[in-house]
């Protein structure tokens, strides 16, 4: 079965989605949403509302940004850095890719270990010789 966009100009955006919108205020969500566009009409003639759209479309008329701002700009998405790691089974540390990036730390780097009593300190070793 396949589906049909209505009839029209195709849903509201922008400004014009906002004030609809508020206009509507009575209304429930998927009534708000079909009045605005974001709906399709199947070949049996049912309506299928299309809320993501709709909710989508009003976060952006907002200017509200969910997306973040890839700061290495290769655009991968990712988990974010929680600055904890946990010991491992065989006993070791390993620290993530994210914070040696963050550092600019290359293959090789050296680091001198000092323990205190609840905290472990990296200095980086440098070479000027």
């Amino acid at each position: 079965m396949t589906k049909k966009q209505k009839q029209g100009n195709g849903p509201l955006s922008g400004q014009a989605l906002i004030d609809k919108v508020k206009q509507l205020e009575d209304l429930s969500r998927e009534e708000k949403a079909k009045e605005c566009g974001y709906y399709t009409i199947n070949e049996d003639g049912s309506e299928r509302i299309s809320m993501m759209k709709f909710l989508n479309a009003l976060i952006d008329a907002e200017g509200v940004e969910l997306d973040s701002k890839n700061q290495n700009g290769n655009g991968r998405g990712g988990r974010n850095a929680s600055y904890r790691i946990s010991v491992q089974s065989n006993g070791n540390l390993l620290i993530g890719s994210t914070y040696t990036k963050q550092m600019e730390l290359n293959p090789g780097d050296e680091f001198e270990i000092s323990l205190g009593r609840k905290h472990i300190h990296l200095k980086q070793i440098t070479d000027y010789e």
